[in-house]
């Protein structure tokens, strides 16, 4: 019996068996009648592309990892400004696994318009989580307040930045796509609008990071007596790629406002900014003076090639729905994947530096070529020698991402512990481990 496709919060991983043409159309994707499929009888087996979830189970796991040990070990946190650390791997895989997930999700579009109005409001949705949970209404985990100044809402983060990629991607699959099925030479022929879409993106980000011009730039900074320093940085400058010059930061500034930027930036760990290095520590007498002022990784500009990651993943998910021999999948996954990596690392080679903040050219290329040779690995593990016992904890929380990603990762269930304490509220479980694993 043919297996129903059900999808939950649009990121559907079920695949039809081979050789079904005849599965059913996807509720999320428009379809009109969505009473009726639900309402058939489910299927007893039901083939789901396990390695995706396990993918995605991994990822979680390792952001927790990063985020809770980072401190104690700076090499696997994320970068202070150029290169590339484990921590900085995290993002793009959540990204590229939207990409894969939106491929499965619209195998079929049966209404457009509605498809899209579902599209746009999962998005919306999404990014309203985001303002909530990284916006700056909840504060620290020794904190027992909450709340925030509208005025000085972070505007970007994670689910933000999710959102946007996620509804760039989706138009690009509901509207841009072509024909489902097909051999291996036509499979880049159908979907030559989105490629040309990436396309397009690269070279608008590269463009304007290299050739706008960054002008002079100041802002004041609260101390804690309640003192207002104000700070000049001097730039008049094109293609800076440093902490303090760069386009994206200055789009950043101009568009949503320096109160509306992340306050704690990872160049606060670079030598320049910290006598500690490369953890946060004490500014260095000769500190620069864009070191204190914010900057958001998740910014409008480099959000651009954030969405090129999420569509690198697409094409992937292409390769699960339009080829369903295992070896066709490996090469077509595994030749992508390669040549990704030599380009980036070529670009890093020649001086256009892997940059998470940035979110430059080199490290798009790297990060995706990356994630496609993992998933290949993870499927053929998973998915082709049967080995699914032995990754079920990560498959479980795969199938629970974004439930573990509120509760840790947004520090929600810290928060909620933390405020349980005996006698005082710096006698609690939560302060004890913090002072333990050296946690701020």
């Amino acid at each position: 019996m043919a297996a129903v496709k059900i999808v939950a919060n649009g990121s559907d991983t079920t695949e039809s068996p081979e050789g079904d043409d005849n599965h059913y159309s996807d509720v999320e994707a428009g379809n009109i009648d969505g009473t009726a499929t639900i309402l058939r009888v489910v299927s007893l087996r039901q083939h789901r592309l396990v390695s995706l979830d396990v993918f995605r189970g991994i990822t979680v796991t390792l952001m927790m990892i990063v985020d809770d040990i980072g401190g104690l070990v700076p090499t696997i946190s994320h970068s202070p400004w150029d290169g590339a650390t484990l921590a900085d791997f995290v993002f793009p895989f959540f990204l590229f696994i939207v990409g894969v997930s939106l491929a499965l999700a619209y195998k079929r579009v049966p209404n457009r318009v509605l498809a899209t109005k579902k599209a746009v409001l999962r998005a919306a949705k999404l990014f309203l989580l985001g303002l909530l949970l990284q916006g700056g209404f909840f504060h620290s985990i020794h904190d027992l307040t909450y709340g925030v100044d509208i005025r000085k809402i972070r505007s970007m983060g994670v689910l933000q930045r999710t959102a946007m990629a996620y509804l760039a991607v989706a138009l690009c699959e509901i509207w841009l796509k072509g024909g489902s099925g097909g051999s291996s030479c036509t499979i880049v022929r159908k979907n030559r609008h989105q490629l040309l879409v990436g396309l397009v993106l690269t070279v608008t980000y590269t463009v304007i990071l290299y050739g706008l011009h960054v002008p002079d730039w100041e802002y004041d900074v609260m101390s804690p007596d309640s003192t207002v320093k104000h700070f000049v940085v001097q730039c008049g400058v094109r293609s800076s790629t440093g902490p303090g010059c760069n386009a994206v930061g200055m789009i950043d500034r101009s568009v949503l406002g320096i109160q509306h930027l992340y306050t704690r930036p990872f160049y606060l760990k670079t030598a320049r900014c910290s006598i500690d290095s490369p953890r946060n520590g004490p500014l260095p007498s000769d500190a620069p003076p864009w070191c204190q002022a914010p900057f958001d990784p998740e910014g409008l500009l480099s959000s651009l090639m954030a969405t090129v990651t999420c569509l690198v993943g697409l094409q992937f998910g292409h390769v699960i729905v339009h080829f369903k021999e295992h070896d066709e999948r490996m090469v077509w996954w595994s030749i992508p994947g390669f040549s990704l990596l030599a380009l980036g690392f070529s670009l890093d080679f020649f001086g256009l530096r892997m940059n998470k903040s940035l979110y430059s050219l080199s490290y798009t290329c790297v990060t995706a070529g990356t994630a496609g040779l993992f998933l290949a690995g993870i499927y053929l593990l998973v998915d082709v020698y049967g080995y699914k016992r032995l990754v079920f904890p990560m498959e479980w929380i795969g199938k629970h991402a974004l439930f573990f990603f509120v509760l840790v990762a947004c520090n929600v269930a810290p928060i909620i512990l933390q405020g349980f304490y005996w006698r005082e509220p710096n006698n609690s479980l939560v302060r004890h481990l913090s002072i333990l694993f050296d946690v701020n």
